[in-house]
């Protein structure tokens, strides 16, 4: 039947004159046949088609319905590539299907077996389990630093108008291509991904080598943006990543331990993930705007002989009170007035402090730690175009969360 199939091609190529013909032979049930015979079928069909170095034939060799493990075709494909006679006037193709969902993996072995070619679809589209995923196999070459001459830099824009003419959906778990490939839940790997990115950036994005990202998401035409989302399962470093990435809220390390929790548990809650915008407006809830029970009205500062002297106008429950201290900055003269007036008696025990955007009018965000005489330790966070009335205001968010 072979040879017959071939033999009516061949007498009709006179009939198609200037065209450049190449035979493709695919032994359809290869993979389910002793190899000896697979062999005899094909050389069978090269005397017929008498192909040359210059003008090869395909053999196509089908793993058409995955009958053994991956490693058991691969020795198929290397055993005919030994074995099969004028090997340098074929070019042998693979053509695998994904029956043990191991497609990719036995068309990488079958390449390592000595195959010189693919057969393959977007998205491993195909019968029944689907054929081999060729946007998978070629970017795990890439991965490798192997150029696989394919085009995936809009790999996005190619699942939308996929999925569109089709009428099916990539999996969010796709390689490559899913939805939530580069993204990361678990908190370990979030703290993972954020430090990577941050020493590759400051490599000069050289070398990609990011902890849990095989690529680099750009290169396929993803933003970093995704790579890091939150739900319960994250942790403090995912939690950061978003705040400072989508807000430039830069936690302190140990604020960072401090919120995690706190967002987890609300994200639980929710018993969903939870977006940038949310994230913020959890923490601006659970520092920025807390008021009771104490608020800030009026605070000023004056300095002479070294020392600053403040002035502070407070609402405690509702009611104002005033008190003054002195201390060699505006904070250690507000912690002194607190003591002075026996209001409360704590320390700063870490401070940090940023802008929140560029400019004149650019808001500053001050980050304090505060300890109480019993050990307990507690941080706050304030934010005020002046940087000396958001400390002000950390310090009374953490005495308000105390």
């Amino acid at each position: 039947m072979a040879v017959r199939g071939a033999t009516l091609i061949r007498d009709r190529l006179p009939r198609l004159k200037g065209t450049q013909i190449r035979l493709q032979y695919s032994p359809e049930s290869f993979s389910a046949t002793e190899v000896e015979f697979a062999k005899e079928i094909s050389e069978a069909v090269m005397d017929t088609w008498k192909p040359t170095p210059r003008q090869k034939m395909i053999l196509n060799l089908p793993d058409t319905v995955e009958v053994a493990m991956p490693n058991v075709y691969a020795d198929q494909i290397e055993w005919m590539c030994g074995n099969i006679k004028n090997r340098d006037s074929l070019t042998i193709s693979l053509h695998t299907h994904n029956d043990r969902c191991t497609g990719v993996a036995a068309t990488e072995l079958g390449l390592l077996a000595g195959a010189d070619r693919v057969e393959g679809t977007l998205f491993g589209n195909g019968e029944r389990t689907g054929n081999l995923d060729i946007v998978t196999v070629a970017l795990n070459l890439y991965m490798h630093g192997i150029d696989p001459k394919l085009d995936f830099s809009k790999l996005n824009d190619l699942r939308e108008v996929y999925e569109r003419c089709t009428g099916m959906t990539v999996p969010a778990r796709q390689p490559y291509a899913g939805e939530l490939v580069f993204t990361a839940f678990s908190g370990s790997h979030q703290d993972a991904i954020r430090k990577g990115l941050a020493e590759w950036k400051k490599d000069g994005r050289r070398e990609w080598d990011v902890p849990y990202l095989s690529i680099d998401p750009s290169d396929i035409g993803r933003e970093y943006r995704e790579l890091i989302r939150v739900n319960s399962q994250s942790g403090k470093g995912g939690v950061a990543y978003l705040l400072e990435n989508q807000f430039g809220i830069e936690l302190p390390k140990d604020m960072q331990r401090e919120f995690g929790p706190i967002a987890n548990r609300a994200v639980d809650q929710l018993g969903r993930e939870v977006s940038g915008a949310e994230l913020k407006a959890m923490f601006w809830q659970e520092y920025i705007e807390r008021t009771a029970p104490w608020q800030l009205q009026r605070f000023e500062t004056e300095s002479r002989d070294g020392q600053v002297r403040c002035r502070a106008r407070l609402l405690r429950d509702g009611k104002a009170l005033e008190f003054s201290g002195q201390g060699n900055g505006p904070l250690a003269a507000l912690v002194h007035g607190f003591g002075k007036a026996g209001l409360a008696r704590f320390e700063i025990n870490n401070y940090s402090e940023h802008a929140l955007g560029a400019g004149e009018a650019a808001a500053a965000i001050a980050y304090i730690q505060i300890k109480h005489q019993d050990g307990r330790t507690c941080w706050g966070a304030g934010v005020d175009t002046n940087i000396e009335l958001a400390s002000v205001k950390a310090v009374l968010s953490a005495l308000n969360r105390s």
